[in-house]
């Protein structure tokens, strides 16, 4: 049987309870999927908006890896400093030159003789203007595969249509694709027909007591009324939420793929 290789990644991370429940569950998950190469999102653990170097330092004694981002990683600008010095903290790529810190990395897994490559880019549709995400993941890719085979894809996109575009872009090329930033878990985790695992939205890992981890009843006044609301973060019934994958470290094929929820969301009531 050829060799694989386990790539836990752990969906947005949201403020404190996000932070509270992954320092008690990623450990033990670590050990129970056995996984060989963690990765976390954690572009909204500050606070709902951004992250700071003390949550970068907690993430990776709990086991991470490499810390991926989206549209919220430059709102804390004293992380940038930090950004620039450690590739193990990614934004997405396709952000314009200049901007602090890595967009991708190639990085050795502990313990065996493979390396990971993992890309962080960004949508563009209902999002931020910034620059292409297809002719920029092609770029990161074809530098990745000339040191591995084995790349991971966190794509931080609004649409869903842009999501599952730019997997079968890149189906063929990376490993996998998980997406993020809706906060929603998605149930459609599938292999492509060239070896791309794909899931749609990971979900936040964070309270689900709220509004994508926000204060339920301050989301439905802004709804309400129209008006911006000043964010507020929940808290309780919280969750973790990712995705578990296995990669076959010969061709770089994805042979497994699955949504990892825990604790499961309760989806009957006794009467």
């Amino acid at each position: 049987m050829a060799e694989t290789i386990s790539i836990l990644f752990v969906g947005d991370v949201v403020g404190d309870p996000g932070i509270k429940i992954t320092e008690t569950v990623l450990p033990s998950l670590i050990k129970k999927y056995s996984a060989d190469f963690v990765i976390v999102n954690g572009e909204n653990s500050h606070e709902g908006h951004g992250i700071n170097e003390q949550i970068i330092k907690n993430f990776h004694s709990l086991g991470a890896h490499v810390i991926t981002g989206g549209d919220h990683s430059f709102d804390k600008w004293k992380v940038f400093n930090y950004m620039r010095e450690d590739n193990r903290i990614l934004r997405p790529f396709n952000y314009p030159k200049g901007n602090a810190g890595f967009g991708f990395g190639v990085y050795e897994v502990p313990g065996k003789n493979v390396k990971v490559g993992v890309l962080n880019i960004q949508g563009r549709t209902f999002m931020k203007a910034i620059d292409d995400p297809f002719s920029s993941a092609d770029w990161a890719i074809n530098k990745m595969r000339e040191e591995t085979d084995i790349i991971f894809v966190d794509m931080h996109a609004e649409a869903t249509a842009e999501k599952v575009s730019m997997a079968w872009h890149i189906d063929g090329r990376a490993s996998v694709l998980v997406g993020t930033h809706t906060h929603i878990p998605t149930g459609d985790a599938r292999i492509f027909p060239q070896g791309l695992g794909y899931l749609t939205d990971a979900g936040m890992t964070g309270s689900y007591n709220s509004s994508l981890g926000m204060d339920k009843k301050v989301a439905i006044k802004r709804f309400v009324t129209g008006v911006h609301q000043k964010y507020k973060a929940a808290d309780g019934d919280n969750h973790l939420c990712g995705a578990l994958a296995r990669v076959n470290v010969e061709t770089g094929k994805c042979v497994h793929i699955e949504s990892v929820i825990y604790p499961e969301f309760n989806s009957s009531v006794e009467e």
